[in-house]
């Protein structure tokens, strides 16, 4: 892998970062600053948005730990080879998802095997 398309993805992971901090800082804000109380509508609708922050900030919480592993792949000198093949990922999709494990290829292969094992293992 060039160090040019290294550097870009670095930085772009960097920022990615940065900013799924703030939106998790952000999200917890939020889950705690609402107030208590009130009828059993704004009680429901209340538990309602905590719901989804939480999920919300479980899917931050993965795209970040993704961002991680991105960026200590580039410091061992494993960024960019699919975990699937062990082929280089293309260029084009590590600028599009810079913390992608898997080229095209690969991800076509975990997906078939995803699927195979949710059908229970036939075909």
């Amino acid at each position: 892998m060039n160090k040019k398309l290294m550097k870009e993805c670095k930085s772009k992971l960097l920022e990615c970062k940065a900013d799924l901090l703030n939106r998790v800082q952000d999200t917890k804000q939020g889950l705690y600053s609402d107030e208590k109380g009130g009828d059993e509508g704004d009680q429901t609708m209340r538990a309602l948005a905590e719901a989804e922050m939480l999920h919300m900030a479980d899917r931050l919480r993965r795209q970040l730990m993704e961002i991680e592993y991105a960026l200590a792949r580039i410091d061992n000198g494993n960024y960019g080879v699919c975990e699937e093949t062990d082929e280089p990922i293309e260029n084009d999709r590590l600028k599009a998802i810079p913390w992608t494990r898997l080229s095209i290829e690969g991800a076509e292969i975990r997906e078939s095997h995803v699927k195979r094992r949710a059908m229970g293992g036939h075909r």
